[in-house]
């Protein structure tokens, strides 16, 4: 319970404040993890490829990628081979509020571990890869 305790309370406090230039903005975390992705890659992705970058469902990727594009931040393009299938891509808006954003939210990182020296920040890192890594073995067992 310490343990879960502490990375619940941790996580609620780091969402709350780094979700604040996101609502500045304009976005919701999900959005802003779609246009992170975007431009992460550099490419025109799937729908199907944005929910595996983004660990979303697809019904949720649909309906996130709709408001964005609504606002002119992504643009849809048909496949010239198969129909079915949409790329998508940054509008420049879009390149542009998350180059804009961006520098907000790695600011805001730095200066909530500039508390643990280097080291620190390694091992906690291996830490949480380690038990996320298992979770995520686990919890797909668990809900089956």
């Amino acid at each position: 319970m310490e343990v879960i305790g502490r990375i619940n309370r941790c996580a609620a406090l780091l969402q709350q404040a780094e979700d604040a230039p996101l609502r500045r903005a304009g976005l919701t975390r999900p959005e802003f993890d779609l246009l992170g992705a975007l431009r992460r890659t550099g490419h025109e992705l799937t729908p199907g490829e944005l929910a595996r970058e983004t660990f979303s469902s697809g019904a949720a990727v649909t309906k996130r990628l709709k408001q964005l594009t609504e606002r002119g931040l992504v643009e849809r393009r048909g496949d010239s081979r198969d129909r079915r299938v949409v790329h998508l891509r940054l509008t420049d808006a879009g390149r542009d509020l998350v180059d804009g954003v961006l520098p907000v939210q790695l600011a805001y990182e730095t200066a909530v571990l500039s508390g643990l020296d280097g080291p620190e920040q390694g091992e906690l890192a291996a830490l949480l890869g380690e038990l996320l890594s298992q979770l995520e073995g686990r919890l797909g067992v668990l809900r089956a």
